[in-house]
Parts: C-alpha cells; sequence; structure tokens
C-alpha cells in the first residue's frame, strides 16, 4: 500500500494515529509505529518534561518513525518545539492554530510537518505555510472541532479540489471501509482517533475506554463554540453546559464552568460525571477494546476486502 503519504512518512500504511490529549502517550504511538502505520503523541496534554520522557520512551519502543502532534494554542510551546527539535523528532503535526508560526523553523531542521484544519480557507494557508501535508477534520470528529460544522464527505473533496500537497482525512474514521471512502473522495490517507481510544495502549482511563464502546447513536455533540468547539459525549457534565445555555451564560459564564483540567477529569481520571469526555460520533460505530495493531491490522483487511468488493459491484 505505497502513496504518497506513505512515501512522505516512511510508513507501511497509509493510516495515522491522532495525537489526542490523555490518549496518545508512548505505548499507543510505539505499538502504532510497529504495526506500520503513524503514531502521534498528543502533546497537548503533556508538560514540557513529560513530554521529553514520552518520545524517549517511543524511541526505545520503536524503530518506526513516530511524530508529535502539538496544538499552537499550548502556553509553553517554544519549550515544545525545542525539545522535539533536540531529540530529533522526524514528524510534527500542529493544529488549533496558523501553521506559519512554527512550519518554517521545524522544516529547516529536517522535520516533516503536518497541519490540521476545518475549511478549504484554512487548507490553502497551510499550504502557503510549506506544510508538506494537510489533515482535514470533518465535523464528525471528537475533540476540539471547526465552527463550520462541515462534514468529512464535504469536506475531503472540497479541499482536494484546492490543494496539490498530499491530503490527510480526518473525523468519523474507524473502520477500513471509511478509509476507502476516504481515499476514493480524495484523501491520500487516514487519521483515527476514537477507535485508538478504544484500544489496549491508550492512556485514557479504562472506565472512559468502556464509555465509549457502550455509546450509541447521538450519544455525542459539539458545544461550547463560544469557547472552542468541542464534541464531547453527553454526561453530567454536556447537561450543565446545556443547562448554561438555557439560562443564556455568557462566554465568560461558560469558561468558568469549562473550569480548569475538565478534560483530564474524565478521559484520564475517569470522573465520566463531571469530567469533559472527548469522542467523536464514530463511537457509535466501536464495539470493543483492542491492542492496537489488532486495530491497524483489521483496518487494512477491511479496506482490501472492501476495493475488491467495490471493483466487482454492479451498478
Amino acid at each position: 500500500m505505497s502513496n504518497r503519504i506513505t512515501s512522505l512518512f516512511g510508513i507501511r500504511y497509509p493510516i495515522i494515529q491522532a495525537g489526542m490529549i490523555w490518549a496518545s502517550g508512548w505505548r499507543l504511538a510505539s505499538a502504532v509505529s510497529n504495526s506500520g502505520g503513524l503514531g502521534l503523541l498528543g502533546a497537548g496534554s503533556m508538560y514540557p518534561d513529560v513530554l521529553k520522557e514520552h518520545i524517549e520512551k517511543c524511541k526505545k519502543a520503536t524503530s518506526h518513525p513516530f511524530g508529535v502532534n502539538v496544538p499552537m494554542l499550548y502556553p509553553d510551546i517554544d519549550k515544545l518545539m525545542e525539545i522535539i527539535v533536540g531529540m530529533q523528532v522526524p514528524i510534527v503535526f500542529t493544529s488549533a492554530g496558523n501553521p506559519a508560526t512554527w512550519t518554517s523553523h521545524l522544516k529547516e531542521n529536517g522535520i516533516k510537518v503536518a497541519h490540521v484544519v476545518s475549511s478549504v480557507k484554512f487548507a490553502l494557508k497551510a499550504q502557503q505555510a510549506g506544510v508538506d501535508a494537510v489533515v482535514a477534520e470533518g465535523f464528525e470528529a471528537g475533540g476540539h472541532n471547526g465552527r463550520d460544522e462541515t462534514t468529512t464527505l464535504t469536506l475531503i473533496p472540497a479541499v482536494k479540489e484546492k490543494i496539490e500537497i498530499p491530503l490527510i482525512a480526518a473525523g468519523g474514521i474507524a473502520t477500513g471501509r471509511a478509509m476507502l471512502a476516504a481515499m476514493v473522495l480524495g484523501a491520500d490517507g487516514v487519521q483515527v482517533g476514537s477507535r485508538f481510544v478504544a484500544s489496549d495502549e491508550a492512556s485514557s482511563h479504562r472506565s472512559f475506554k468502556d464509555l465509549v464502546v457502550a455509546a450509541g447513536e447521538g450519544d455525542t455533540q459539539l458545544t461550547l463554540k463560544e469557547l472552542a468547539p468541542v464534541r464531547m459525549l453527553k454526561n453530567g457534565f454536556f447537561n450543565q453546559v446545556q443547562e448554561a445555555y438555557r439560562k443564556c451564560a455568557s462566554p465568560e459564564e461558560l469558561r468558568q464552568l469549562l473550569g480548569r483540567a475538565r478534560a483530564k477529569r474524565g478521559m484520564f481520571e475517569g470522573d465520566l460525571e463531571e469530567g469533559e469526555l472527548e469522542i467523536g460520533q464514530v463511537s457509535a460505530l466501536i464495539h470493543d477494546i483492542l491492542p492496537a495493531a489488532q486495530i491497524v491490522k483489521e483496518m487494512v483487511r477491511e479496506f482490501e476486502e472492501a476495493r475488491k468488493s467495490v471493483g466487482g459491484m454492479q451498478l
């Protein structure tokens, strides 16, 4: 399975494990990389010294390429970037900010750069900034998302029409069939988040993983657009947010309700009522917790089976 993404990152399969906060530590990233995909460390939930430790452990656990996802809004981003460059991490995915800020610096140090976007407008800006690839993430995705609510089905061909660099699809992709569909729409690869949350190696709390597996259609919703749009499971905290909206809460009141470390409380510590539980719509299609290697293997198998099936389809 060779294409522009596998060639760019030096991987076997065009499957990228998303760098999710409180889930994407060295165990998950190395397991995905060892399985032929690209594992990413989620630096958004790591202090600089913690990121350094995870990079060290990931290097010991895999001889294959891996990367780091860095949200541009991270308060000590300069410290993260210093560690990434100094430790010669080969690949960086940036998100939630202006890619022009760090792309040139990273590329000057021999690092491949991809940037996550939610619109054609920002895809073009990322390409202009010199990134090596764009991740176009649809409205279905878990966690922080775009305000325009453009679905993956619409976003991927729209971005493909306008950019020349490799394109990675994200949002609502957890199966080989979805991977094939994204690539038919024009993607060169896929980024998978929610499916890897429900893996043995994810650092998220087991209770959160179990809730993801139990989730059904309609159990997630995008909210908090006044602060930063985020898709989460409906729970006690979500209900508090909805009640605040019914009372016409101001952005500042919503910010006070969110408080600090709400995502850590839910996804990492396992407080399923008062925590923020970020996950995608595709959680309704996730029915088990598996080793990351098995997830990659099953996605590839299903992709190949679906490709053969479509080839023989009578229309």
